[in-house]
């Protein structure tokens, strides 16, 4: 019966001193039974090196009389392979009970360790999806939550945005009374920038405040998008000179058209742009560079301001959040949530990658077309 079992059989005297082994291990490991039977060391040479030390322990235990299944080790055949077996040991005794030494059984679980490790690398797998599903539910939680505080925001700004916007235009009015009554000999003269700025800057957060929670649907158009960054670049001249800051913009192709709302695209670009020379350095350089794939449109902005903190880099497109803080001119922190509600309405994305010191790049994302414009764009 042991002649025939598929399994590699030994038996062992009680000095552990090989006495017979089945036809079977020159199946399993190329060695014949007379290489066993003059192996030194039996069954060392045929166990990788890594795995000995636990087989000669198995064997001690043998000789102590004591029983053991299921240890796993690597073999080595004649030919060099590698192949996973499963080692159990028995004590042998006579009818009267005499220590006649002990048997060894060895069954190959190279399929088996196999199929363990496939399955072992698809629990990886399923823990790692597992974990990013639980990262993209936590995104969508605080994302909704977001929007929640959005609409809970939304009614209350907007309203104030116009009731602020009815004395605002009788300010603007009276104000314009005054100045064409004084001449710039008046005392006071000089002031009158001053307020008129400040009046501007009002009026421009409370339009801030509208296009944020009350976004008037508008038609998209064909045009060349090079030239709408080119405007808004041109526009924002005066505001980089007196940072002291260099505008440049790079482009593959000067004509790649889209079919978007241009107004929108604008504003979006004047905000971020105008975000990154607020943050730049007298003598800093803000670069916009202009790309195209086959779907969308790629504007990158980078600056090379003080950077964004890691900890505050997942607030920055919030609203109300700034981190220009403590200076009023800079505005209320609603260029970024602003920017980022048009583009995703569109079928976009704005994304950010910052280090502190190092400067940050405003990667804004447009579809060449929306999903409501009848043509096709192209480039």
């Amino acid at each position: 019966m042991a002649d025939y079992t598929p399994d590699w059989e030994s038996w062992h005297a009680p000095d552990a001193r090989l006495v017979w082994v089945n036809p079977a291990v020159e199946r399993i490991t190329g060695y014949t039974v007379d290489d066993c039977l003059s192996m030194p060391d039996y069954p060392m040479p045929i166990v990788e090196p890594v795995d000995r030390n636990i087989v000669a322990e198995a064997l001690a235990s043998a000789r102590e009389q004591k029983s053991g299944e299921f240890l796993d080790f690597r073999s080595l055949s004649r030919t060099g392979e590698s192949r996973w077996m499963s080692l159990s040991w028995q004590p042998m005794y006579d009818s009267g009970r005499r220590h006649l030494g002990f048997r060894t059984s060895v069954r190959d679980i190279t399929e088996r360790q196999a199929l363990r490790e496939q399955l072992r690398l698809y629990a990886e797998h399923l823990e790692q999806l597992v974990q990013e599903r639980t990262e993209k539910l936590r995104q969508l939680e605080r994302r909704q939550q977001q929007m929640e505080k959005l609409a809970a925001l939304g009614e209350l700004a907007a309203g104030v945005a116009h009731e602020i916007n009815n004395p605002l235009a009788g300010m603007r009015n009276a104000f314009e009374l005054i100045r064409t009554s004084l001449t710039p000999d008046h005392e006071h003269f000089e002031l009158l920038g001053q307020i008129d700025k400040e009046i501007e800057r009002i009026s421009g957060i409370t339009h801030q405040m509208y296009q944020l929670y009350k976004r008037a649907p508008q038609q998209p158009s064909e045009f060349v998008i090079a030239q709408t960054v080119r405007e808004v670049i041109d526009m924002l001249e005066s505001t980089a000179a007196k940072h002291q800051v260099h505008l440049r913009f790079d482009m593959v192709d000067e004509s790649i058209r889209v079919c978007l709302v241009e107004g929108e695209v604008k504003q979006i670009l004047y905000n971020v742009v105008k975000n990154a020379i607020q943050v730049s350095s007298p003598g800093d350089e803000v670069i916009v560079t202009l790309q195209q794939d086959a779907t969308e449109v790629l504007l990158h902005i980078k600056d090379q301001g003080p950077g964004i903190r890691p900890d505050i880099q997942h607030r920055i497109f919030d609203p109300f959040f700034s981190t220009k803080d403590g200076d009023a001119q800079m505005g209320m922190g609603l260029g970024l949530s602003v920017s980022r509600n048009l583009v995703e309405a569109m079928g976009g994305r704005i994304d950010v990658t910052s280090e502190p010191d190092r400067g940050s790049v405003f990667s804004i994302v447009f579809p060449q077309r929306t999903g409501s414009s009848q043509g096709v764009a192209n480039g």
